[in-house]
This record gives C-alpha cells, structure tokens and sequence, in this order.
C-alpha cells in the first residue's frame, strides 16, 4: 500500500470520530443533567395511597415542562382511587351491598334519618335541566311561610345565577345551617322577586294522612325513616280521634327502610307476644323480633302495596298477613328479603353490606318472589280512579257493616 493511501485513509478516520465525538458531546450534557436530577430507584413500599399520590404529583410539578393543576391532579387521584373501591364492593355481586363516599354517605343517612336544616322546599328541572322550579313547599316549612309557590322559577340563590349548576349543587347552596339566610331569586308570572328565607331543620313529611268516606282512616306510608315513628303513631291518634272505623295503610311505592322503625310501627298494630320478622345470618344465628306493646288496632284494617313495595313496606306486609289481622290489597310485592348493615369507615366514607336474610313469621323468605296480595288489583295508571284504593275502601265497609 502507498504511503499516501495509509495517511488519507487515517485522516478520513480522524475526521469520522472527531465528527461522532463532537455528536455525542452535543447531546451528553441533557443526558447527564437528566440522570443527575432523577432520583435513584430504591424500591421503597409506599405507606398509604395518599403518599404515593403526592409522590407521583411532586414529580409531575417537577418534570413537567409546563405549570401544573395539583387541586384537579388530587381530586382526580381521590375519584379513581373511590371509583376502585366502589367497582370492589360491587365485584361481590350484590346489588345492596355498596359503597358510599364520604359526601355519598352524609347525603344517605341525611335521607335515612328524614331531616336536614334548609327551606323545606321540593325543587325540580322545569322543560329543560336549564329551568329550575319548585314542585311544592312542605306544608309549614321556612320556604311556604316566606312566600314561595308551587311553578316558581328559580333563577338565582344569593344574587349568584344558577344556570348551567347541576340540582344536586343547587340543593347544596339552598341548604345551610338553620339560623341562617339564603335569598332565592324567582320569577312568577313573568315577574322577578328576591325572596329571602331564614333556614331551620326541616323534618320531612314521610306520612301522610286523612278520614275517608264513613270514617275510614287512611294512612299514607312513603318510607320508613327516623322520623317516620313518630309520623305514624300522630297519624294513627288523630283518626281515632276522628272517630275511624277501620283503618287503609298505603305502602306501594315505598322502598323500605329502617327495620327498627318497621317493628316499632306493627308494634303498634299487633297484639303483644307476636312475632314479626326474624333474620338468619352467614353463621346460621336467628334473631327474632316480637311485639311487646300490649295495645293493638282492633279495627278493620287493609294494607294497600304494589310492585315497588318492598323490604320494611314487605315485613309490615308479611307480619299484617301471617297473623290474619288485615287484608293485603293490590298487587305482588317486589321482594327484597334482605337485611342491611351500614358500617362507617375512617374517612367518613362507609359501605353497606347485606348481613342476613329475613323471614316473615310463617318462615316464608321472600327474595325475588314477594308477598302475594289476598286481594290482587291490578292499578290501570291511565285511568284517573284509583281502582286499589276503591277495592281497599271496598273491604273495610264489609268488615264495618257486614
């Protein structure tokens, strides 16, 4: 080889690595800054979701070429992180054993227990979910003595418009503690009025009651709550007050309940030393539940229920017909015979988890077969008589004048 072809070779060569040198130094400084910065891995188990969570959004704020939203990256976290343990909860494959979130929860026992401190007042979307209006005031509630009515339009709550703000929200800003004042702007009749209203505790009607034709008490029953009792055993006075002959207790369309609540109630209705209900659990335990009041209603009675009665509606039902001391009026129940437990958990949060099954006094387990009416009227929604009401009201005049 020639001398000359050794050198050009050898020169070519130099130039190729002093180019890839001059590369790779162009880009090795970003490396080595990259490594320099990023921890090193150390396999570390984290203490708690909320550590792993403020671990990985430090490093987004960190790293991240742009500013961050940290408040929307948590409450992100938190709703994936409630949506994981609800999506659990349910994989047990009962629809009644759940889970609720904290605020899920407060919004559950605020139902369950039948009140709350606001205005007392029944709001719902009007044409649009863009019009909001009230359904009705509860009869002596804050919002009916400031001058609210039935179709009012709501269009502000403290001056601040309402448009575009989910119900439920807007139920939250109407709500506050009682003692104090929300404003709500309105219009009625094509006029705009700001109604101010002091709040209070609210207790919701859950019972509803009045003297049929020949002195027939009628009770309407919507759910059994904490307040529902009391609602009950009111009701119950004043027709006898009245003068009642017999007795119509209405549980269709009402979905339970409080057991407790249901017992106190038949309670009232049965004689003493009768049993009502009595539960089994995973372990084969039985519970019973029988009267101890010694009063008990001697008077026709007739229990109206439909396919949307269910659980306590269905003990009160079952225990009513077990013991032949009234008659069941209208059509098969929906048939829950299931009990529920609410547990708490730390956070506030809670699941409620089906703890046994229930059986009427006749030993009868009800789930997904309901109670069979000893009268079945079928309810025609499309005509305006209430052929279940008539049929009840129908038996109790056979029962007064036989």
């Amino acid at each position: 080889m020639k001398k000359s072809s050794f050198f050009i070779g050898l020169a070519s060569g130099m130039i190729l690595i002093l180019a890839l040198q001059f590369v790779f130094n162009a880009f090795y400084p970003l490396r080595y800054v990259l490594q320099e910065v990023v921890p090193e891995y150390t396999n570390q188990e984290y203490e708690s979701f909320e550590t792993k969570v403020e671990d990985v959004i430090g490093k987004l704020n960190t790293y991240y070429y742009e500013d961050i939203d940290e408040e929307l990256l948590y409450e992100e976290a938190i709703r994936g992180y409630e949506e994981a343990i609800r999506e659990m909860v349910d994989s047990v494959g009962d629809p009644y054993t759940t889970y609720f979130t904290k605020e899920e929860y407060a919004s559950f026992m605020e139902t369950m227990e039948g009140s709350y401190d606001g205005i007392g007042v029944v709001i719902s979307y009007g044409e649009t979910e863009d019009e909001v209006v009230v359904v009705a005031p509860f009869k002596g509630s804050p919002g009916e003595k400031a001058g609210i009515k039935p179709n009012d339009q709501i269009i502000a709550v403290d001056h601040e418009e309402i448009k575009g703000i989910a119900l439920d929200k807007l139920v939250e800003r109407i709500k506050g503690p009682k003692g104090t004042e929300v404003i709500l702007t309105v219009i009625r009749n094509g006029e705009t009025m700001d109604i101010s209203i002091e709040r209070a505790e609210i207790e919701i009607p859950t019972v509803e009651y009045k003297i049929l034709e020949d002195d027939i008490g009628y009770i309407a029953i919507s759910s059994f709550d904490l307040v529902t009792e009391d609602q009950f055993e009111n009701a119950i006075e004043q027709l006898n007050n009245q003068g009642q002959e017999g007795m119509i207790i209405d549980l269709r369309f009402n979905p339970g309940g409080y057991l407790h609540i249901a017992y106190n109630m038949i309670d009232e209705l049965l004689k003493e030393d009768m049993l009502v209900v009595y539960t089994v659990d995973k372990q084969g335990n039985r519970s019973e539940l029988i009267t101890e009041t010694k009063q008990s209603f001697d008077k026709p009675l007739v229990i109206l229920v439909n396919g949307s009665s269910a659980s306590a509606s269905e003990i009160m039902s079952g225990a009513i017909k077990d013991h032949d001391l009234g008659t069941i009026v209208g059509e098969t129940t929906f048939g829950k015979g299931l009990v529920q437990q609410t547990i708490d958990l730390d956070d506030d949060s809670a699941v409620k988890v089906t703890v046994s099954r229930y059986y009427t006094p006749d030993g009868n387990y009800i789930q997904g077969v309901g109670i069979e009416p000893d009268i079945f009227v079928e309810e025609d929604y499309e005509n305006d008589v209430d052929d279940q009401l008539e049929k009840a009201i129908e038996v109790i005049k056979e029962h007064i004048n036989p």
